[in-house]
C-alpha cells in the first residue's frame, strides 16, 4: 500500500466520524427532550452521554486531519500518531462523562423516584439503540478496511452508546412495574459502562503511543521474513506503530559467502515482502553474515 493510498484511507476515516458526530447531535437532543418530559433519568444520562461523544467524535476527526499532514522538520515520520492521540483523547472524555452520570445516578438514587417515567422514554431508547447499531456497523467495517485505530475506538463508543440505550430501555421498562427505583440505577450501570469502554480505548492507545506491538503479529514477520530466500535466519525482529501503519525494525542472518550485491538483494527481497505481504510502511533491514 502505497503512501497516498495511506492517506485516502484517513480521508475516508474521516466519513465515519462525521456520520458519528451527526448521529450523536440528533440522538442526544431527543434523548434530552425526552428524557425531561418523561422525568427519566437513564434517558438523561444516556442523553449526556452522547452529548460528550460528540466532543470524543470531533476529537476523533481532528486526528485524522491532523495524521494526514506530510512529514515536516519537526515530524520526519509524519504525523501518523495524531491518529492515536485522538483515540485517547476520546478515552479521557468518556471517562469524564462516565463518572458525571455516576455521580448523578447516584444521587437519584439517594433521592428517591416518586414515580416511573412515561413510556415513550422506552420507544425512544429502542429507536436510538437501533440507530446506534448500525452506525456501530458501518464504522467497524470502515475501521477494519482502512485499519485504522481512531475510527475503530469511534465503533466501539458506538457499540458501547447501542448498549447503554438498551440497559437504559431495561431500567425504565422495569419501573413501569413499580420499581421507580430502577430508572437511576440503570443510570449508574450505564456509566459503568461509559468508563468500561474509555478505559479499553485507553488501555489501547497507550499501548501503541508507548510503542507495545503485538507478539503474535511480529511472529507473523518473522515468518514472512525467513519464507525469503537466502535469509538463513532472523536474529532480531521490532515493530511499532505510527497511527495504524506498523514499522519493523530486523536484523537478518546471510551466509558469510554471499557478495556484498547479492546481500544487498536479500536484504531488498525482505523490504519487499514485509511491504507485500504483511502491508508494512517501512522496513528497516540490517543484515549480519552468519
Amino acid at each position: 500500500m502505497d503512501q497516498q493510498h495511506r492517506y485516502d484511507n484517513l480521508k475516508l476515516g474521516e466519513r465515519g466520524a462525521m456520520i458519528s458526530i451527526i448521529a450523536y447531535i440528533c440522538l442526544s437532543a431527543l434523548k434530552f427532550i425526552v428524557g425531561y418530559v418523561s422525568d427519566s433519568e437513564a434517558l438523561k444520562a444516556d442523553g449526556l452521554n452522547n452529548a460528550t461523544d460528540i466532543v470524543a467524535s470531533i476529537a476523533v476527526l481532528i486526528g485524522l486531519k491532523i495524521a494526514q499532514k506530510p512529514a515536516d522538520h519537526d515530524h520526519p515520520y509524519g504525523h501518523w500518531k495524531s491518529e492515536t492521540i485522538a483515540s485517547l483523547v476520546a478515552s479521557f472524555i468518556m471517562a469524564a462523562v462516565g463518572l458525571q452520570v455516576l455521580t448523578e445516578s447516584v444521587l437519584a438514587m439517594s433521592r428517591g423516584a416518586e414515580e416511573a417515567p412515561d413510556p415513550i422514554a422506552i420507544w425512544t431508547g429502542l429507536l436510538c439503540a437501533a440507530v446506534m447499531f448500525i452506525v456501530y456497523r458501518y464504522n467497524k467495517r470502515l475501521a477494519l478496511r482502512i485499519n485504522s485505530q481512531a475510527v475503530m475506538a469511534a465503533a466501539k463508543d458506538n457499540r458501547s452508546d447501542a448498549f447503554v440505550s438498551i440497559g437504559a430501555v431495561v431500567g425504565i421498562l422495569g419501573s413501569q412495574f413499580n420499581l421507580p427505583w430502577l430508572d437511576p440505577l440503570t443510570a449508574v450501570v450505564v456509566g459503568l459502562i461509559i468508563m468500561k469502554t474509555a478505559w479499553d480505548i485507553f488501555r489501547e492507545a497507550s499501548h501503541y503511543l508507548s510503542d507495545g506491538f503485538d507478539e503474535g503479529v511480529i511472529q507473523s514477520y518473522k515468518d514472512a521474513v525467513m519464507s525469503v530466500d537466502g535469509v538463513e535466519d532472523v536474529k532480531e525482529i521490532r515493530a511499532r506503530n505510527y497511527g495504524s501503519n506498523a514499522v519493523v525494525d530486523v536484523i537478518v542472518l546471510i551466509g558469510a559467502e554471499r557478495e556484498f550485491q547479492e546481500a544487498h538483494d536479500i536484504a531488498t527481497r525482505v523490504e519487499d515482502e514485509l511491504k507485500k505481504s504483511a502491508d508494512v510502511y517501512e522496513v528497516h533491514v540490517h543484515y549480519e553474515p552468519t
